[in-house]
């Protein structure tokens, strides 16, 4: 069996993502996101953005398109995505908070083993069932039909991050992602998805 590059993993993905999407994706320069208007709301009828990243193992295992279709079927709109390959140090400020951390340095070398797939979705209460779908950090704790539940056995290896907080979620989109780089737009699913 015949490996792809990650770049072949992840325009698969994107084929992947606009073959499964019925909706209509339109731009406009002049609407385009900015800090201003990031608009992260909460349990107040009103809908919030979370940061969601799939992992080197997850990228390198071609589950990116999965984990898309997840959140798209749940019915959260993707505001922004793209493919890198993160710095160290924007790693490290990313994961600042687990600094102290005897892990720390090991996580960092994982996270620049390889191409990551940081994504920005929208949707109500979305930071809290994203982590839902996510499942626990530790996939042995995490139930059969989360992520982490079907794809993943070691928490070293749990292919996905998701924001913790609305808070996390608005420090990490601007952390990975300029303000132009959020796309508005409005999706034909949302009159059968919101009241």
């Amino acid at each position: 069996m015949r490996s792809s590059s990650p770049a072949v993993l992840f325009l698969r993905a994107l084929v992947l993502y606009s073959s499964l999407s019925s909706t209509v994706l339109t731009f406009d320069p002049e609407e385009s996101c900015s800090i201003r208007s990031n608009t992260i709301m909460g349990d107040n009828n009103e809908r919030e953005r979370t940061f969601i990243m799939v992992k080197p193992d997850g990228v390198q295992r071609g589950l990116v398109g999965q984990i898309i279709q997840r959140f798209e079927q749940k019915g959260f709109k993707l505001v922004a995505m793209k493919f890198t390959w993160a710095s160290e140090s924007l790693l490290k400020e990313h994961y600042a908070d687990l600094a102290g951390r005897p892990f720390f340095a090991g996580l960092v070398k994982y996270m620049n083993s390889g191409p990551v797939c940081p994504m920005v979705w929208e949707g109500l209460n979305v930071v809290k069932t994203g982590r839902q779908i996510l499942g626990e950090t530790d996939p042995a704790k995490s139930l059969p039909g989360t992520i982490r539940g079907d794809y993943c056995i070691q928490v070293g290896r749990n292919i996905i991050h998701g924001s913790d907080a609305v808070e996390s979620a608005k420090k990490e989109i601007n952390l990975w992602f300029k303000p132009e780089e959020l796309i508005k737009w409005k999706s034909n699913e949302d009159p059968w998805l919101y009241e």
